[in-house]
């Protein structure tokens, strides 16, 4: 069963958390147990800040992952972490890539999901494996290939604590 914490610091038009609620569910589909998750939507401010602060890259970026690292015996919740997502650079990536929202959004919260879960596309294999699954899933909710233009997939940054996907 899904905890979702959906909070909102940003203006900005964004998915209902229905939506979210759909897309965390099937990114994180394969963990059997329980858990629980945060998804923070934020201005460029704050998506800046934050991409600064863990990432020392001065831009806001469009989803930031923190898996929570806190020892199985120290926390009596199943805990999986936060997604932090800037809701205007989602909207303007999707317009700039020619995407709709909604699928833009679905990639962007599964994407983030996998890395909760230990995905990473630190290299070409894990990239692949990790693409592989985004495309099945997504597929499976009625989306297109987000990876169908070879040059988003070569925008993809590794990923560390703070993890993004550009």
């Amino acid at each position: 069963m899904l905890e979702l914490d959906l909070q909102v610091a940003s203006e900005a038009s964004a998915p209902s958390e229905a939506q979210f609620r759909l897309w965390c569910e099937m990114g994180l589909r394969q963990r059997a147990a329980d858990w629980e998750m945060t998804i923070r939507l934020v201005d460029e401010t704050e998506g800046r800040e934050l991409n600064n602060t863990w990432r020392h890259k001065d831009y806001a970026t469009n989803v930031l992952s923190f898996p929570a690292d806190v020892p199985d015996e120290l926390l009596d919740i199943p805990l999986l972490g936060d997604l932090v997502i800037c809701v205007p650079v989602v909207a303007r990536e999707a317009a700039e890539q020619g995407k709709a929202p909604d699928a833009h959004w679905a990639h962007l919260v599964i994407h983030g999901c996998l890395h909760l879960l230990g995905y990473d596309h630190i290299d070409d294999d894990e990239a692949e494996e990790m693409e592989a699954l985004e495309r099945e899933l997504l597929a499976e909710l009625g989306y297109p290939d987000p990876y169908a233009d070879d040059e988003i997939v070569d925008t993809l940054p590794s990923e560390t604590p703070g993890k993004d996907h550009e």
